[in-house]
């Protein structure tokens, strides 16, 4: 049994939706970030970066998306949510979800959570201002030199999808208009016809 603790409108659905589609026997445990239960000494023994996601697992703790969703991809390999057996193809993905990890998570961050980076005012606000321009570089290069289409990595759905669409759930409020990435649109459009994406969304929403 896999336990997955995340909390709504984080980069924690990306791991839920891919558990859902490797047919997983998994629960989720919510943080109340707002209660910043994310600090509380309990969870703090579990995951000490404060963060989420974070998955129990029958052989350890695991953290940070990229790693939680290889891991899932290999556990479940009947679910073909990655190239298990083509090395290049595997790593292809593996560097397609870092650049959304390190590059496109960490500007949409500087929008509210500046004070990891400075502890001046104003440079926190001039990074806040930035973020259209950091944001919208981002999804350009995915737009333009990344993504393969249909899905990301191509013909094949693979753990690369969950963590785009998820993503992309943030664009509006990084004052990006999704209408200038036509096929991240595309791809958001074809996501939410999955079943396992309703599933978990409508979990999120309760």
């Amino acid at each position: 049994m896999i336990t997955l603790y995340t909390a709504p409108g984080t980069c924690g659905l990306a791991s839920h939706i891919a558990l859902e589609d490797a047919g997983a026997e998994y629960t989720i445990v919510k943080i109340d970030f707002k209660a910043r239960q994310q600090s509380s000494p309990d969870y703090l023994k579990l995951n000490p970066k404060g963060r989420v996601p974070a998955m129990v697992t029958d052989r350890g703790i695991l953290t940070e998306t990229p790693a939680l969703l290889a891991y899932i991809a290999q556990s479940f390999p009947a679910a073909n949510l990655a190239p298990q057996h083509d090395p290049y193809a595997f790593a292809r993905a593996q560097a397609f979800n870092q650049y959304l990890c390190t590059s496109l998570h960490v500007a949409h961050a500087h929008r509210m959570r500046g004070h990891r980076w400075a502890d001046d005012e104003a440079t926190i606000e001039g990074m806040r201002r930035a973020v259209p321009r950091t944001v919208g570089e981002c999804w350009d290069a995915i737009e333009h030199t990344m993504f393969a289409g249909p899905w990301a990595m191509g013909d094949d759905y693979t753990i690369c999808d969950p963590y785009l669409f998820t993503l992309a759930q943030w664009m509006e409020a990084d004052s990006i208009d999704p209408a200038r990435f036509p096929k991240i649109a595309d791809h958001t459009r074809r996501m939410l016809e999955r079943a396992s994406v309703r599933k978990v969304l409508a979990a999120n929403a309760g």
